[in-house]
């Protein structure tokens, strides 16, 4: 009887890690909801480590992709297809800076906060356009 409920309770704290991950839905979007053209939707997210983002390619010529250098130590890269969905669970904690490559140069960004997520002194640096840079200021200002 107590080793059924010792394997029981271990049972449900090995489930529990994964039981209340977070799936976030993001639209990749010609245009959003406050009228930005080249938009994802949200543009910030505030995620726990082992939570999922799909993201939607709710209008024809968008993909998602981390930005390279805009990821933590150790996270993996992700690179997402033209049209097509893709769905990345996070485990490591830290800021992602993801691309719409298509449309990076017209400011199609989105950033990504996994836990206690401090902005590296050099996430903007490097060859960031102009208009991808002020959309990932005014998110970064989530933090």
């Amino acid at each position: 009887m107590i080793r059924t409920l010792a394997t029981s309770l271990a049972l449900v704290t090995l489930m529990s890690g994964t039981a209340f991950a977070e799936t976030f839905d993001v639209q990749m979007l010609n245009k959003g909801s406050d009228g930005e053209r080249m938009v994802f939707e949200p543009a910030f997210v505030q995620a726990a480590p082992g939570d999922t983002i799909r993201f939607t390619a709710t209008d024809k010529g968008h993909n998602a992709e981390v930005n390279q250098g805009m990821l933590p130590e150790g996270a993996e890269a992700f690179k997402g297809k033209i049209n097509e969905e893709i769905e990345v669970t996070l485990d490591v904690e830290g800021v992602y800076g993801v691309i719409c490559k298509p449309h990076f140069a017209m400011g199609m960004v989105m950033t990504i906060a996994v836990g206690d997520a401090q902005v590296p002194g050099n996430f903007l640096e490097g060859r960031v356009p102009r208009r991808a840079k002020e959309r990932f200021e005014a998110q970064l200002g989530n933090l």
